[in-house]
């Protein structure tokens, strides 16, 4: 078998297992032709006396390729090459090639399978496969090294202080000073109110205060206001005791009882109505309370932290909530961008979620295919950061290999037909143009030509709705604010004063 006259991968490091003497060094050669350095081993034994003597091999190598002819060793052979070398990618060799032994080396982890004797084109296209595998491990890797940077705290001790989980870091200026006042409020007793639209992490971000301040071994209690009813809520923050109300057959501990020493955290406060507020002042201000039909004070030692879905200023405006009560809440107010906003995030983001679902589902998946990646970058979450989680979820359920691909996403995320299709552009974006009908006899223009002239009024029309604020522009229309701005500069808008921001 001789090497081809150009090299199909950019390995440089390769491991091969292989009992058949004359094959395994037919590989070798091959692979040397290419200017790949070989580890040969005879067996496992044989490898891992050789890496007690090599360079070492887990960082170092690219490939390794193992046999798996051997019945009734090459499941543990292959899982033991696995574990020792878990960065790499892994390609299994047989001469007695089978579906049952392809699929069950697939699941244990390789990324390939090819039967002897090899042929040269198919073994130079499994070199190239594989060393896009090993790339993507490679950068799957240092994302993870990069979320676990972001997760580090600065206690100087090594211990995490301020840490934020790694599902809502990034590299979003915005988020970056989320982090920064996470660990400035965690020792502290101060009340936090956290503002942003409903997905975009409020409740990992409170527990991540919690965790990292001295109450982190008390309760942490949530409570979504908006989901108990109204004549139920006060019983469950303070409440009751036996014969309070009918129903009502014995004491029950409400959730700031639950609290004591830890942390509670209100989501939702928006939706409490104006008595449920004037009952939270109190508590806030006097830091006590009495179960529903008591009269009997109980201390509350309780740090709190609020999140609200809508902007606590308009509905104070609007006297649906007390002005005092936002107030005395709004201590250290910390503002949760969207994620259609932050959309260079959610790359991190996205492998962060693959790496948790990957190894909850015991899934050998690695990374996203180039296409996978761009529509998940483009889509504009409606849903914020726990939509792209259960995206990710989904794909990995569905993936058939150790990579996520354009047709494990929803049709509505890989081909989006249209920006209305997202569920952000309104009916007035939606109704700003029609694309001109021709007369008979006359010649059709270019379909891009045609477009330029419908998409320049919708995305004007969007800029003029949005009083010219670009970020606000791009949710109308469905799309980040990348995407517009490219789209600007295409269509000469740029250049426009009135319309270029």
């Amino acid at each position: 078998m001789n090497a081809p006259t150009h090299a199909p991968t950019h390995a440089q490091t390769a491991v091969v297992v292989d009992p058949d003497a004359v094959a395994g060094s037919a590989l070798r050669d091959y692979l040397r032709g290419l200017g790949v350095r070989v580890v040969l081993a005879r067996s496992l034994a044989h490898l891992q006396g050789l890496g007690m003597h090599e360079a070492p091999l887990s960082e170092a190598t690219d490939l390794a390729f193992v046999d798996v002819s051997s019945t009734g060793t090459a499941e543990a052979t292959l899982r033991a090459v696995r574990d020792m070398l878990p960065h790499t990618a892994l390609i299994a060799t047989t001469t007695y090639g089978n579906v049952e032994t392809a699929i069950e080396a697939l699941r244990i982890g390789a990324c390939d399978y090819i039967c002897k004797p090899f042929v040269e084109g198919e073994l130079a296209l499994t070199i190239a496969r594989a060393a896009r595998q090993r790339a993507l491990l490679d950068e799957t890797r240092m994302l993870k090294e990069r979320i676990a940077g972001h997760r580090a705290g600065s206690s100087g001790k090594g211990k995490a202080t301020g840490e934020l989980p790694s599902t809502v870091v990034g590299d979003d200026p915005r988020m970056k000073s989320v982090a920064t006042l996470v660990r400035a409020v965690a020792p502290s007793k101060t009340t936090v109110l956290m503002t942003g639209e409903s997905g975009t992490g409020k409740s990992l971000i409170a527990h991540a205060i919690h965790a990292a301040g001295p109450r982190a071994g008390k309760p942490f209690v949530e409570l979504s206001c908006g989901s108990i009813p109204e004549t139920l809520l006060e019983s469950e923050l303070f409440g009751h005791v036996k014969g309070a109300f009918t129903g009502a057959h014995a004491d029950k501990q409400g959730r700031f009882a639950a609290a004591n020493g830890g942390t509670l955290f209100l989501d939702e406060i928006n939706s409490a109505s104006p008595g449920m507020q004037l009952k939270l002042l109190r508590v806030l201000q006097e830091r006590v309370f009495e179960p529903v039909g008591s009269t009997t004070p109980i201390e509350a030692d309780v740090r709190i932290i609020l999140a609200t879905n809508q902007p606590l200023e308009a509905l104070v405006a609007a006297g649906t909530f007390r002005q005092d009560l936002y107030y005395r809440i709004n201590v250290i107010n910390i503002v949760l961008p969207p994620l259609r906003e932050r959309a260079s995030d959610v790359p991190t983001l996205a492998h962060a979620f693959l790496a948790r679902f990957a190894a909850e589902l015991r899934r050998q998946i690695v990374g996203f295919e180039p296409a996978a990646m761009h529509a998940l970058c483009a889509y504009a979450y409606p849903g914020n950061v726990r939509e792209l989680q259960n995206l990710i979820e989904r794909a990995c359920v569905l993936a058939q290999g150790q990579t996520i691909l354009l047709s494990d996403l929803p049709e509505h995320v890989a081909h989006p037909a249209s920006p209305r299709m997202l569920g952000h552009a309104p009916a007035a974006v939606g109704a700003a143009t029609a694309l001109p009908v021709l007369a008979p006899g006359t010649s059709p223009q270019r379909l891009q030509d045609a477009l330029r002239q419908p998409e320049r009024e919708l995305i004007e029309h969007a800029l003029r709705t949005s009083n010219f604020n670009r970020a606000k522009a791009s949710e109308l229309l469905g799309i980040n604010r990348s995407t517009l701005y490219k789209k600007m500069k295409a269509l000469g808008m740029l250049e426009d004063r009135r319309l270029a921001g």
